[in-house]
């Protein structure tokens, strides 16, 4: 088993994610190695699934339910492969391990303590995780800074890791920022010189330093990181700022990070097969076909938030060779004179996935415009149960249609609470969450789109379109194109090709499977609509 261990210094959110999920996938591929990740988050909730969007960006959901780092989103994006749920270590579930063992004596006895105790239950998942998958190479991106409290026990763990398994089994890559100050006009080292120091102080010794900056590293500053780390000029590697995060793979590889890696680990049969990589990126960045695609939702102020959308929204359009341009509308308190201002220049509309009532009329708005007037639409969990209420008011002429998580009094709950969710107190992992089956209506576009008569996507929502309203919305012209084999949930929702040119709405969350090689099909129908 060979380990690759990614570090951060210096200030978060520099992109140690992004930079794990590169460093993988170059792996994977120009070697030709089963690649896993391993992403470890000091906090000590058991996942990211109670904490508000604003608060920790997008979460990210698997197949088996798993509620994770938005991270994982990157690691399935560049490595094509369908992550679990036990791939994510948190605080909080190493310690409610840790509790749930000495609760059953298995400590025999002993004191249990933060060290060996919680120490060792990490490091037995970074040994027992990978052997079950058995695969060859296992990256560990360690989250927050170097120096925080809460990430030094697997900071501690992965010092182990390496004594356990030797330095040709295990490496350590630290990514660092490196400031550029404007009134010197020079990359200063000083940051990293102590973040590499914290690391060292800790027992770790990085066999790389990735410098994250506005430009490439001087080759001074290399030098300079170089000699206060150990490490010759050819192991610091430049990570410059990208607008398009699909070129830091080959970035990485230009300085031949993947090869002195290979050398390191002593890995075989090194071969350049990035082109599918490389021709995409070549078509994104020269596409002359520029599209606007509006998102409309109230967490816009932290665009995290949609982070798996905006990457779907790339994969697709790499594939159709369309520029696009993202344009934010946040919906709370917005009136439909407003939606027909700022919607008019707008080439195709996305409603992603929300709770709560607050921007719920303001999308209500958005979608009306879009249906109205032919703009391709995409609909996403929310978009879809909104969808649902707007044609339900216009069409069907039921005015006070809602959902009983907006308005619990209303006389026509077209958008109800899942019968198995009215008991449910408790808010962590008790969704309607993961990979689910759906049985597509023959020749609907959804299953024109899929090119199959049934679709699996992931899910994370309480509630559905009430089962009471099937009837008089399809007796309306809506197309209820995609059932759960029960035929109780909607899961697809569309309108007829000769009354709109894309209007299409899931229950599901498509954008979390859509990778940067495969795009999702109803992404790629809709931007592909808007070329018609």
């Amino acid at each position: 088993m060979k380990y690759i261990v990614v570090t951060g210094g210096v200030v978060s959110g520099i992109g140690k994610g992004v930079a794990s999920a590169s460093i993988a996938k170059l792996i994977q591929t120009n070697y030709d190695l089963k690649v896993m990740p391993i992403k470890c988050d000091g906090y000590l909730n058991v996942d990211p699934g109670t904490m508000n969007p604003i608060e920790h960006g997008e979460v990210f959901v698997m197949d088996d339910g798993g509620e994770v780092d938005m991270d994982f989103g990157h690691y399935e994006r560049f490595l094509n492969i369908t992550t679990k749920f036990s791939w994510n270590l948190t605080m909080g579930k190493i310690l409610s391990s840790i509790i749930e063992k000495e609760r059953k004596g298995l400590f025999l006895g002993k004191t249990t303590q933060f060290i060996p105790h919680v120490t060792n239950e990490i490091l037995e998942n970074f040994i027992r995780l990978p052997e079950k998958e058995n695969c060859d190479v296992c990256v560990i991106e360690i989250g927050g800074t170097i120096g925080d409290l809460e990430n030094a026990f697997y900071v501690e763990a992965v010092r182990q890791l390496q004594m356990k398994f030797g330095k040709d089994n295990v490496i350590f890559v630290h990514l660092t920022y490196v400031p550029m100050l404007s009134n010197v006009g020079e990359q200063k080292s000083k940051p990293t010189q102590q973040s590499v120091h914290l690391l060292m102080e800790q027992g770790i010794f990085p066999d790389f330093i990735l410098g994250r900056a506005k430009d490439p590293l001087s080759s001074a500053i290399k030098e300079k990181i170089g000699m206060y780390s150990n490490l010759d000029e050819d192991n610091i590697i430049s990570a410059p700022d990208v607008s398009n995060i699909y070129d830091i793979p080959l970035n990485f590889a230009k300085e031949k990070l993947d090869k002195k890696i290979g050398t390191k680990l002593k890995l075989l049969g090194y071969k350049n097969r990035m082109n599918l990589w490389a021709d995409l990126l070549h078509k994104m960045k020269n596409s002359k076909t520029k599209k606007k695609i509006l998102i409309a939702g109230k967490y816009t102020a932290l665009h995290d938030s949609y982070a798996s959308v905006i990457e779907a929204i790339k994969h697709a359009s790499a594939h159709l060779s369309i520029k696009p341009e993202i344009v934010w509308l946040d919906t709370s308190y917005l009136t439909y004179e407003q939606a027909k201002t700022k919607l008019k220049d707008i080439d195709a509309i996305i409603v992603p996935g929300g709770f709560g009532s607050r921007g719920t009329e303001g999308k209500i708005n958005v979608i009306k415009y879009a249906r109205e007037n032919n703009i391709p639409y995409l609909g996403l969990c929310f978009g879809l149960q909104l969808a649902t209420i707007e044609y339900a008011r216009t069409v069907c002429g039921l005015k006070d249609a809602n959902s009983t998580e907006i308005n619990t009094e209303t006389t026509n709950p077209i958008i109800d609470i899942l019968p198995e969710q009215k008991d449910v107190d408790k808010k962590g992992h008790t969704m309607r969450l993961g990979s689910q089956l759906a049985n597509l209506k023959p020749n609907s576009l959804t299953s024109k789109l899929y090119n199959s008569h049934n679709a699996s996507e992931r899910h994370r929502h309480r509630y559905e379109v009430n089962p009471d309203y099937h009837k008089i919305l399809e007796d309306k012209g809506l197309i209820l194109s995609g059932l759960s084999p029960n035929g109780r949930l909607v899961e697809y929702i569309e309108l007829p090709k000769e009354k709109h040119k894309y209007f299409i709405a899931t229950q599901a969350h498509p954008e979390l499977k859509s990778k940067f090689e495969e795009p999702n099909p109803l992404f790629f129908g809709l931007l592909k609509a808007t070329l018609e």
